[in-house]
């Protein structure tokens, strides 16, 4: 054998196997460094707010592919009847008692106003729009805070969605800021006023946009990709006149008559909703709204509300609206409209009819074809668990937190897991409860029913 055989087979020379480990050691400080610089970069709100998104948006699909959440049902345990008879007796024909400002069915004494006759004597003018409110995207699950904060900042509050954010969603992964933890906000951390109030229309709010004031509205949205989920919006102008392929090209939803109001939506930019589109995802929420005003100016806010600056003539009034509803709604509509009915009547502490009225919305939602489901309707509205641990129906309020907690790759839904607790305890499983009530401070840390929960057991929520 020659030479050169004999060197070949002696495999790559020494010098060989220095630049390839070389070469290794580069690429591995190459990817460190990329590694680096991609934290470094993900620490940038800008590029953390949209990475986040984008990668928790990924892994919500997947996680949706193998476990449809559409395709889970609630099968309530009780076959409670719904008394419509008895509620078509409970409207108020006037208001009762003095109107007053603050929480959604005064939880805690406010102060009153007098009580005026609605303003309705001057034609309303045909267009407003209040200049004042500038649009911007929201964060990550952040509609609640942005759209407070653009309600807010109309009276010259000073301060940024994320100012909100650290006092009501401490960590941005929580699904729902509710209206009720809205008013707390501005009670405690604004020197504003504010009125939450149910059954609102397209009239109302017309009035309350010509007059100046701005209208904070919580609705429904259908997302063509992810389909349908709570929405934030503040009306800040109408136009009687605006009509599908009219002035605007911005305009949102069907209607064969004319006329939207505009949102300077924190999701959508800019946009016009049609009238009609406006109020039958509103009807979802059972017309909920809230008026942010200077506290000189809450006389003129009372006037505009007429009898429903009452809050219980406005609940009265609000059930029986929606329980008329239920004798013409059509069937894609009767979930909406029985589970609405029952948020009320929770208000109303008539446990036995809200249990009975979630009863029925849960068997129409079995009908419903499932990519028509609104599953996430427990983010937002948590009455059911409510009705059924005040019926008692323990296992039921357990039931339906699991079904609510495992239809999401990120359960970052403390009050499902507070009701959750309270159930739990009811049973005995005191375990299981301490379990839940920390489970709902690691995604609203420091919330104070939880904490509260925790000390009632002799638990440090710390711990």
């Amino acid at each position: 054998m020659n030479k050169e055989a004999d060197s070949s087979l002696q495999g790559p020379a020494p010098r060989d196997k220095k630049r390839k480990k070389r070469a290794w050691w580069i690429a591995l400080a190459i990817v460190a460094a990329l590694v680096v610089i991609g934290l470094a970069l993900y620490q940038v709100p800008a590029i953390h707010d949209r990475a986040y998104y984008h990668l928790t948006t990924l892994r919500s699909r997947i996680y949706y592919t193998f476990r449809p959440p559409e395709e889970s049902e609630f099968q309530p345990s009780s076959d409670s009847t719904l008394d419509l008879s008895a509620l078509a007796a409970t409207a108020s024909p006037t208001p009762t008692i003095q109107p007053a400002t603050g929480t959604a069915q005064q939880e805690t004494p406010q102060p009153t106003a007098t009580l005026q006759p609605t303003a309705v004597a001057t034609p309303l003018p045909e267009a407003v729009y209040l200049e004042g409110i500038k649009q911007e995207y929201q964060r990550f699950n952040s509609c609640g805070p942005t759209n407070l904060a653009f309600a807010l900042r109309y009276w010259g509050w000073v301060g940024d969605p994320i100012d909100i954010e650290a006092v009501l969603k401490p960590r941005l992964e929580d699904r729902n800021v509710t209206p009720v933890e809205m008013m707390t906000y501005i009670q405690d951390h604004t020197e504003l006023g504010a009125v939450l109030r149910y059954n609102g229309n397209i009239e109302l709010l017309k009035r309350f946009v010509a007059a100046g004031f701005p209208v904070l509205v919580e609705r429904g949205y259908v997302n063509r990709d992810d389909g349908w989920m709570g929405h934030y919006g503040v009306i800040d102008g109408y136009d009687d006149s605006v009509v599908l392929g009219g002035k605007y090209d911005n305009v949102i939803g069907l209607s064969e008559t004319p006329g939207a109001v505009h949102i300077p939506d924190s999701f959508n930019g800019n946009i016009w909703v049609t009238y009609d589109s406006l109020q039958s995802y509103w009807d979802e929420f059972s017309g909920i709204y809230l008026v942010v005003f200077p506290k000189d100016r809450e006389s003129e806010v009372m006037t505009l509300l007429g009898p429903d600056a009452d809050p219980e003539f406005n609940l009265n009034q609000a059930i029986s609206t929606v329980s008329a509803r239920l004798e013409s709604v059509e069937q894609s509509q009767r979930y909406f409209t029985l589970y609405s009915l029952g948020e009320l009547l929770v208000l109303k502490q008539d446990y036995a009819n809200a249990a009975a009225a979630f009863d029925e919305a849960f068997s129409v939602y079995g009908y419903l074809p499932p990519e028509d489901r609104p599953w996430r309707m427990l983010w937002y509205q948590v009455g059911p668990y409510e009705a059924y641990y005040q019926m008692g129906r323990y296992d039921d309020v357990v039931s339906l937190a699991y079904k609510t907690i495992t239809d999401t790759p990120q359960p970052a839904l403390p009050e499902t897991f507070l009701w959750s607790g309270r159930a739990n305890v009811a049973l005995g499983n005191t375990s299981t409860a301490i379990f839940d009530f920390k489970r709902a401070l690691q995604w609203h840390p420091g919330w104070p029913p939880a904490v509260q929960e925790l000390e009632a057991l002799g638990v440090d929520p710390q711990s």
